[in-house]
């Protein structure tokens, strides 16, 4: 009796306490769920993939397992993967832990997180995505594991880091993965490392040192440059070298942007082993005073010295085969290709020499200082980019050899006023005069040319002008408003289909913006000229055409026009 009694009131104190647990227990519960509920998922084979957060917590530890089933039965799958542009811009977010069981950090999952200062990466991540911690600008430490095998494009570029650790795990570093750390002092690099991308630590202008594991059987470093393992191609000099560099001797290859942005840079020397100056090597060397380029170099690639602003001369030595240099000007041996303006040079007009036929790739680019450019007859090209940000030109005259204008050819050039196309210009490239936000009037001496996409994109609106007679012109041009071009004095259209013998007479168009009557007359001899009347022609809307029916009877014949 007395042992049921003593039963009795054990159970009543146990059902007592299990109703005082009960709020604690759901309470438990309750918690881990309310945070999985701010979370978005999906799963697949198993796993959870985090693809976004709706919460307001500072403080975000990623749990490891996700119920996907309820509160009273349980489904627990582990959380794998950090889905692409899953927690991008969250501003409020300050620490984030990730945990072991995530293999994948995706694109842009962390990008913008920029209260973001303190992250912790779990061992079980091998691939961090591209952009995927991008502009987190407090992050300023952070520990790669040594689970990482891949850091994506752009991974952690902008960031606030000051020294990065690249662990032997990694085998492949991605374009520009720590491109715009302005904080990074130092960055070592482990010994897998196969592949680093294009720029990878460019624009981090603290930048004193990389290092690279002895061990490391592509790479390695020298005075805290980052070579290839032979040390014949310079892969990236820290942006914040200072000075003066001499280019070690026996390196044949300065690669894509291996000086690029080391804006305090006064002077490199490059050695006679050097062949080959890669794509931007000393892209915004705003320090760089000159640079001589030897007699071994045999390609120079584009961009190679733009925008150095206090860059006054390129020099050539003489007997480089490829390349040559007048006035501190690039060009190739026979001057037939203008390459590179350098940006600082003096004057703030330029006459390019009549030997050239044509302007690379974005040779004047960025040029701020020119107001006139003086193109000769010669060239026939003008070349993508060609003026592209040259914005204190004001003056340019396009010649009548020039066939066509390159992509973005006058980009930005927001001093230019107007321009004129001559009549043997046929093809004008993407976006070649946008963002001229001077240009009030675009004269075109012949029939309209081929265009591409938005030649004048963000321009002020300016008129095109067309002379009576071309063809191929309507109401509007590329968007623009069109008008007669109004000159001084009747002119003969010769870039035209009609110009020339057609039907067994010589013919051509006689082209002014104004209804009245043009006389036509001829002589045979230019050294003792006698002009005699051949015709009266009424303009109608501007054009009439002429033709000369007697035209087989000289030897040779010349016309003029005048008024009657």
């Amino acid at each position: 009796m007395l042992a049921s009694a003593r039963k009795e009131r054990i159970i009543a104190s146990m059902e007592t306490r299990f109703k005082l647990l009960l709020p604690l227990l759901l309470l438990l519960l309750t918690l881990p769920a309310a945070l999985q509920a701010q979370l978005t998922f999906t799963t697949n084979n198993g796993t959870v993939t985090i693809t976004g957060y709706v919460g307001s917590v500072t403080n975000l530890t990623i749990p490891s397992t996700i119920n996907v089933g309820s509160i009273f039965q349980p489904d627990y799958l582990p959380v794998t993967t950090i889905g692409d542009s899953a927690f991008q811009e969250y501003s409020d977010l300050a620490s984030v832990t990730i945990p072991n069981s995530v293999t994948s950090i995706g694109e842009g999952a962390f990008d913008m997180c920029m209260s973001m200062s303190s992250l912790t990466i779990g061992d079980g991540v091998t691939n961090i995505d591209d952009l995927a911690f991008s502009g987190c600008t407090r992050l300023n430490s952070v520990t790669i594991p040594n689970s990482v095998i891949s850091i994506g494009e752009m991974a952690f570029s902008a960031c606030g880091l000051t020294n990065v650790t690249i662990p032997n795990s990694v085998t492949n570093i991605g374009a520009s993965a720590f491109s715009g750390c302005c904080s990074l002092i130092s960055a070592t690099i482990g010994s897998n490392v196969i592949s680093i991308g294009p720029d990878a630590f460019s624009c981090c202008l603290s930048l004193i040192v990389i290092t690279v594991d002895t061990n490391n059987l592509l790479y390695s470093s020298l005075a805290g440059v980052l070579f290839d393992k032979s040390q014949t191609t310079l892969v990236e000099c820290p942006g914040g070298k200072a000075g003066s560099y001499t280019i070690p001797g026996g390196v044949t290859s300065i690669g894509d942007g291996a000086f690029a942005n080391c804006t305090s840079l006064t002077n490199v020397t490059i050695p006679d082993s050097v062949t080959t100056i890669g794509f931007d090597a000393f892209f915004e060397c705003y320090g760089l005073t000159n640079i001589t380029i030897p007699s071994s170099v045999t390609s120079i690639g584009f961009d190679a010295f733009a925008n150095c602003y206090t860059l006054t001369a390129i020099t050539v030595d003489t007997n480089n085969l490829l390349y040559s240099s007048l006035a501190g000007v690039l060009f190739d041996k026979s001057t037939n290709t203008l390459i590179e303006y350098p940006g600082g040079k003096a004057g703030s007009g330029y006459t390019i020499p009549g030997s050239v036929t044509s302007i690379a790739y974005a040779a004047f680019w960025n040029c701020t200082g020119l107001n006139t450019v003086t193109i000769p007859n010669s060239v026939t090209s003008i070349g993508d980019s060609a003026f592209w940000l040259c914005t204190g030109l004001n003056t340019v005259t396009i010649p009548n050899s020039v066939t066509s204008i390159g992509a973005a050819a006058f980009e930005s050039c927001s001093s230019l006023t107007s321009i004129t196309i001559p009549n043997s210009v046929t093809n004008i490239g993407d976006y070649a005069f946008e963002g001229c936000t001077s240009m009030t009037g675009v004269f075109f001496q012949g029939n309209a040319p081929n265009l591409a996409l938005d030649v004048f994109n963000c321009d002020s609106n300016p008129t095109v002008y067309y002379l009576p007679g071309s063809t191929g012109w309507g109401p509007t041009f590329d968007g623009l408003q069109t008008a007669p071009w109004l000159l001084p004095n009747p002119l003969i259209l010769i870039n035209n289909s009609s110009f020339g013998v057609n039907a067994n007479r010589f013919g051509f168009i006689i082209s002014w913006a104004t209804n009245i009557s043009v006389m036509v007359e001829a002589c045979t001899n230019l050294a003792n000229q006698i002009w005699s009347p051949v015709s009266t022609n009424t303009l109608t809307n501007g054009s009439s055409y002429f033709t000369d029916p007697r035209w087989t009877n000289y030897t040779r014949r010349y016309y003029r026009l005048r008024s009657p």
